[in-house]
């Protein structure tokens, strides 16, 4: 197996072109794939290849250096419309995640709204601003790590859902950042991973890098979660996001409400750890929140082979919204956000964080 640490991430430029992790083949075979097209690009986060916001965040931002080589434009004005356009298709892949947006967006404003005189010199600002956002992530996830560790203090033993983790972003992921950095330090910390149906993300992606790293963790079935919290098996539940809206309600990987739910009854700390970006503070709440709606087949099969019996549909939705009032605080790249939300969020918007 290729070295591979969590400092490094899921996704990045290899000095060649973009690299990711293929994550559909986990934990079965570790491959790094390089789309050199758009369209691959587009495909390998449209069918989760690469996944977790931060992670296709950078992988868009640098889709459109991918973008820019592949098609080689002659002229400055030709680059500039091929940029707006494959933005555009990148936007389309997954509509819930802002991170995708968002750094779509920074990309063409750092490095579109000036002239640049040439393509290669208009190229080499849509690479630093890339390059950028995947440094600046890998300094979230640290940051946000530390702000883990001091909400934490005597938390030991965390449920976590889904991957939030190294693979999902640019370094030490959200959810389990705080986790690398206790482990770090020698402090003794046991995970409980949800499998995370229909895709398995839990047992596959979280279960995978955490044993790599030396730290202990045990898969467990999604529907008993709440069983584990009743019986003192669990002392916090930590959760990553995909989007958070402007009063806190927090959307994230289908069950995380589920979650919040069995915690708040129990008394069990909830946290949502994310980097600010994350924070969108033109959505109002979870209601306006675009839930991504996948293929029924992915909850009608399983490994291939279909489950259900023919003629059965499903509907797979994606993602869920956590209302703000079941959220203990957030763990973010700017410490720790305690209620009211709304005013700490618009706080931190205000001083140009986002």
């Amino acid at each position: 197996m290729a070295e591979w640490t969590a400092s490094q991430g899921g996704v990045w430029w290899d000095g060649e072109g973009l690299a990711l992790i293929e994550q559909t083949l986990l934990p079965a075979e570790y491959r790094v794939v390089r789309p050199r097209k758009l369209n691959e690009v587009a495909d390998a986060i449209y069918r989760l290849a690469v996944r977790g916001a931060p992670a296709i965040g950078i992988a868009a931002a640098y889709g459109l250096v991918v973008a820019l080589d592949d098609a080689a434009p002659s002229s400055e004005s030709d680059a500039r419309r091929l940029l707006h356009e494959a933005a555009e298709t990148l936007r389309r892949t997954r509509p819930t995640a802002v991170n995708l947006a968002w750094a779509v967006e920074r990309v063409l404003t750092e490095a579109v709204v000036h002239e640049h005189g040439s393509v290669a010199s208009l190229r080499a600002s849509v690479f630093g601003a890339a390059e950028e956002i995947a440094r600046e992530d890998r300094e979230l996830c640290r940051r946000i790590g530390l702000a883990g560790v001091e909400a934490l203090q005597s938390a030991r033993h965390i449920l976590t859902h889904c991957n939030a983790g190294a693979l999902a972003t640019g370094g030490y992921g959200t959810a389990t950042a705080p986790l690398y950095l206790l482990h770090e330090r020698g402090e003794a910390v046991t995970v409980l991973a949800d499998e995370t149906r229909p895709l398995l993300q839990g047992s596959r992606l979280t279960a995978w890098e955490l044993k790599r790293a030396g730290i202990p963790v045990r898969v467990t079935a999604d529907g008993a979660s709440g069983a584990l919290m009743s019986r003192g098996l669990v002392d916090a539940v930590i959760v990553g996001a995909d989007r958070i809206a402007e009063n806190g309600d927090t959307a994230n990987k289908i069950g995380t409400f589920n979650l919040a739910l069995a915690a708040a009854y129990l008394g069990i700390p909830f946290y949502v750890a994310a980097p600010f970006s994350t924070f969108d503070p033109k959505t109002p709440d979870g209601a306006h929140i675009p839930i991504e709606e996948r293929p029924p087949e992915e909850v009608l099969s399983f490994a291939g082979r279909r489950v259900a019996p023919e003629g059965v549909t499903s509907l797979n939705l994606a993602f869920d919204v956590t209302p703000h009032e079941l959220v203990t605080a957030f763990l973010t790249d700017q410490g720790v956000l305690r209620p009211p939300y709304r005013d700490a969020i618009a706080a931190l918007s205000r001083q140009g964080v986002s």
